[in-house]
């Protein structure tokens, strides 16, 4: 079954930087587009990045020259390097695979907080 395990989310001072990481596993398709979405208490999931598997990029503009997407087709593992963090990026970052046909389900997400 197919499964999606977070990393690397904690507790960072405004302007730090935290690198997540998501690793895909039991997958029976090859991946097509990877990303990240959050959630912060009270408001709904947003998407803050994708890449496809030829590597192109897509960024809310909020996290625009921030935050940076990348992947390892190899490992089935999508990262995301996030620089000069500020406190409405707290949330609950989960990542989000899609293969050749459907989304695969979320994971457990991974928590961060940027204190001010």
């Amino acid at each position: 079954q197919a499964q999606l395990v977070e990393s690397g989310g904690g507790l960072v001072q405004a302007g730090g930087s935290l690198r997540l990481s998501c690793a895909a596993s039991g997958l029976r398709y090859s991946i097509d587009v990877m990303g990240w979405y959050r959630q912060a208490p009270g408001k709904q999931r947003e998407l803050v990045a994708t890449i496809t598997k030829l590597h192109q990029t897509n960024y809310v503009d909020s996290v625009k020259g921030r935050f940076t997407i990348s992947r390892d087709n190899t490992k089935n593992t999508v990262y995301l390097q996030m620089n000069s963090l500020k406190p409405e990026d707290t949330a609950v970052y989960y990542c989000y695979v899609r293969d050749i046909f459907r989304a695969l389900p979320w994971g457990q997400g991974t928590q961060v907080t940027v204190s001010s």
